[in-house]
């Protein structure tokens, strides 16, 4: 019998949480329900890769509501973690490019989660170390 797939903690970085939970009801659900299975292992329709971040290790779920488009950006680069770095409204200016401003917001978040990942495996390692009573 296949062992249940493992699910992969959500770690949100920065307010990524709050901006993702101000969303519409509509657009909230069917980013959570795809992020819940982005943590089964799963890779849904609705995800792609976000250009400028080299190959698919930064990615994006998209969810339209009543003529609305909202995304919310996270990474599978760390392993055994997915981390959500930036939940937005995409406004129209630019057409389908992510504007540059939540580009580099992305990107600070996507150091910020490199910290958080490597302090959370040395903690593992930490109390590996440690003696049990």
């Amino acid at each position: 019998m296949a062992e249940p797939a493992k699910l992969k903690p959500l770690i949100f970085v920065g307010p990524s949480r709050r901006d993702l939970q101000a969303f519409p009801e509509d657009a909230k659900d069917a980013i959570g329900l795809t992020l819940m299975r982005i943590q089964f292992g799963d890779r849904p329709p609705s995800v792609k890769p976000l250009h400028g971040f080299g190959g698919a290790s930064v990615l994006e779920v998209i969810a339209d509501d009543d003529g609305n488009t909202y995304r919310t950006v996270y990474t599978v680069k760390f392993a055994g973690r997915i981390y959500v770095l930036h939940a937005f409204q995409k406004k129209s200016r630019s057409g389908r490019a992510t504007p540059k401003n939540h580009i580099e917001l992305i990107k600070q978040r996507l150091k910020q989660a490199e910290q958080i990942h490597r302090q959370w495996l040395i903690d593992i390692e930490a109390q590996k170390r440690r003696p049990t009573s």
